[in-house]
């Protein structure tokens, strides 16, 4: 292909992302031309609404991933954090890049740690995972629904909605905002969203570009990932459950550390699982089961009997 259509979303961290992606084709196939398709998808539309009332499966996929079946764009590049378990049947996860920071992080204006917030700090987040998790830890705090791109939510910050962001690393890093972090959060606090900082580039089944994607495609991240997403997988969890996985490869041996919570942070279901790397997915698969033995099944019972359905992770 002498040029190759990149379906991208239109925030500040999407297009970094896309634009990477762009220069990593270009600098292995100089003979080919890459352009990025901006594409605005349900999620962009509706920024003053919480996720939970748009369904959350697909909210920022969904358009994108049509563009690339009706054959508009050619490669989708996706949060993986926001893309469903299930995809179309003639689309594929063509390469998982290497990871950025997986990690959550605390963006106040003051410049305090969040376990120095006075009682009562509001705390800004879209997210039912980070809510439920820094007020199971701190529930002198108040917990505030913001939504928007990163650049949105800094400017709510700075103008004084809230007293400080829970955030992912990955973002902030990826669009040049790292001096804003004021502390990376233990997942001792709050485990990340199952494939934070990870990217998954999305094409046709019989795309001739996948041959070029493979090459962007790390082992250890699609490893990792597909632990988390395991996880996810077999609670059946999303947007309305709020849960986290984090999976990390060290001497060759991955573990996973996995959270449910409560939405209010009353309660929360917590473990961790090692295993061989090529037991990945059973190892995910394993914890979640854990979870569930513990009790975590009655929280998600509870949610799934309110909101009727599952959906993609948050």
């Amino acid at each position: 292909m002498s040029s190759i259509r990149i379906g991208s979303r239109g925030s500040a961290l999407a297009l970094a992302q896309a634009t990477w992606v762009k220069k990593q084709i270009e600098n292995r196939r100089p003979d080919c031309n890459a352009e990025v398709v901006v594409i605005k998808t349900r999620g962009d539309r509706f920024v003053d609404a919480p996720i939970q009332n748009f369904g959350g499966k697909g909210i920022f996929t969904k358009e994108i991933e049509d563009a690339l079946l009706r054959n508009e764009v050619d490669i989708a590049v996706h949060s993986m954090k926001d893309l469903p378990v299930e995809l179309p049947d003639d689309l594929t996860i063509a390469a998982v890049p290497q990871r950025e920071d997986p990690r959550d992080v605390l963006v106040s204006r003051a410049g305090v740690r969040l376990d120095q917030l006075p009682a009562g700090a509001r705390i800004g987040t879209g997210s039912l995972r980070r809510r439920a998790q820094i007020l199971h830890y701190l529930p002198k705090l108040v917990m505030v629904p913001i939504r928007g791109n990163v650049d949105t939510r800094l400017r709510k910050l700075d103008g004084g909605e809230v007293d400080a962001l829970v955030m992912a690393a990955a973002g902030l890093k990826r669009i040049g905002q790292t001096d804003r972090i004021v502390e990376f959060i233990s997942a001792d606090v709050c485990v990340s969203a199952v494939a934070q900082g990870a990217l998954a580039l999305e094409t046709r089944q019989d795309a001739s570009i996948r041959e070029t994607l493979a090459l962007l495609d790390d082992i250890t991240t699609y490893a990792e990932v597909s632990a988390e997403r395991a996880f996810l997988i077999r609670l059946g969890g999303g947007c309305q459950v709020p849960l986290g996985a984090y999976a990390k490869i060290e001497r060759e041996k991955l573990k996973i550390i996995g959270v449910v919570a409560n939405p209010d942070g009353s309660s929360l279901f917590r473990g961790e699982r090692f295993g061989g790397v090529a037991d990945a997915i059973e190892i995910g698969q394993d914890l979640a089961e854990q979870l569930l033995k513990d009790g975590a099944g009655k929280i998600l019972q509870n949610l799934d009997s309110r909101s009727g359905a599952q959906y993609g992770a948050a």
